[in-house]
């Protein structure tokens, strides 16, 4: 069959970009084995492969696959009266492998222990150095979806990753497997120390937990993919014409519930294929309380991979609606009023305005439904 003439047969056996993601929607779903399967196959083929770091927790199977590659020694830390070992960033970029394995993206470092707070930050100076990394991911890290894990889950997911990490994989495969097959291998110790199971297997791995993050992790995968295909089409279809219709713009003010209601819009964005954008409403007064507080949501906003404004106005409504208009907005996102009334609000919560103003102006509006946040404890990595 004959090759399509727009394609350049070296590229299309090179390998698949620098950056391969492995995907997985809780522990022990096999997202290290598939890594260091990957890493050997790659280094059977002659690819100058290294472990940075692989987290192995003493299960034979992925112990014996760190067999035959080379590992980089990891840098001891003392911190607290505690000796941590961390991935040696500098020895890897000093050794400058075609690829490197960097397992847990979402690590927050031991202080102390390298110039980056978060395990991902070191993976992106990694490829900007031109280094290629292999790493693994749960589904409850990404910065959009966990406030929704903690939900549903009530465990407190403390470490994040932001969204544009993930869209920056050349590469993002899941790692799948059932629940019922996940308990039975937690049940058999595969997972987690016998004396953890019990808890495990009543508490964050309960059957309910696990299809609810397996169905987050196959739609993430899913939007990811449909994504790529659209781009493909755009690239090829040029007799087409092919246009971005729904644009997002999530509302908010310096309330608790401002990121809660950023990952919303930030999940109805990518379900619509979307682009994102986010009001910061200080109103006519901005104190440094308030700027402060807005502050933190526009690096909220930045994680989840959006475009934020401040709006600073007499009349927040007015200039809200101005700015969706500018930026031809068609779906606004904004807080329900906490105790779900509407009458009575207007002039404490002027945003409720919107609602009527919006709809005239033929934007769709999402009302998000306050949640408390999770208080019951932390998920597990």
């Amino acid at each position: 069959m004959a090759l399509p003439p727009d394609l350049d047969l070296a590229q299309s056996v090179q390998p698949a970009g620098k950056f391969r993601l492995y995907l997985g929607s809780v522990a022990g779903v096999g997202k290290t084995f598939a890594m260091l399967d990957e890493a050997n196959r790659r280094a059977a083929r002659g690819t100058d492969v290294v472990i940075g770091l692989v987290e192995t927790h003493g299960r034979p199977r992925t112990m014996e696959l760190c067999r035959g590659l080379e590992v980089v020694p990891r840098k001891q830390v003392h911190y607290r009266g505690a000796s941590f070992s961390e991935m040696d960033l500098d020895a890897i970029l000093v050794r400058a492998p075609e690829v490197v394995l960097v397992d847990e993206l979402a690590h927050t470092n031991v202080p102390g222990s390298g110039r980056h707070e978060k395990r991902w930050q070191d993976v992106i100076e990694l490829l900007d150095a031109g280094i290629a990394v292999i790493s693994t991911v749960n589904i409850q890290h990404v910065e959009s979806i966990a406030d929704a894990v903690e939900a549903m889950t009530g465990a407190k997911v403390q470490e994040r990753v932001p969204d544009w990490v993930l869209r920056r994989a050349d590469q993002l495969e899941l790692i799948d497997s059932s629940p019922k097959q996940l308990r039975r291998r937690m049940l058999h110790g595969n997972i987690y120390p016998q004396a953890k199971v019990a808890s495990a297997l009543s508490g964050f791995f309960q059957t309910q937990n696990l299809t609810a993050l397996r169905e987050l992790a196959l739609r993430f995968v899913a939007d990811d993919a449909e994504e790529e295909l659209l781009g493909y089409l755009q690239r090829h279809a040029s007799t087409e014409i092919w246009e971005t219709t729904e644009r997002v713009l999530a509302v908010v003010g310096a309330t608790p519930e401002a990121e809660a209601v950023i990952h919303r819009a930030a999940r109805i964005s990518t379900r619509l294929k979307a682009s994102l954008e986010v009001a910061l409403v200080a109103g006519a007064e901005r104190t440094p309380k308030v700027a402060a507080r807005l502050a933190d949501l526009a690096e909220v906003s930045t994680a989840v991979d959006a475009v934020s404004y401040e709006v600073l106005a007499d009349d927040p409504v007015a200039a809200v609606l101005e700015l969706a208009e500018r930026q031809h907005i068609t779906q606004l996102v904004v807080s329900a009023p906490r105790d779900g009334r509407f009458s009575g609000r207007l002039r404490t919560n002027p945003l409720v305005k919107l609602l009527p103003r919006a709809a005239e102006a033929g934007i769709d509006v999402h009302l998000i439904a306050h949640r408390d946040p999770a208080t019951s404890g932390e998920a597990p990595r």
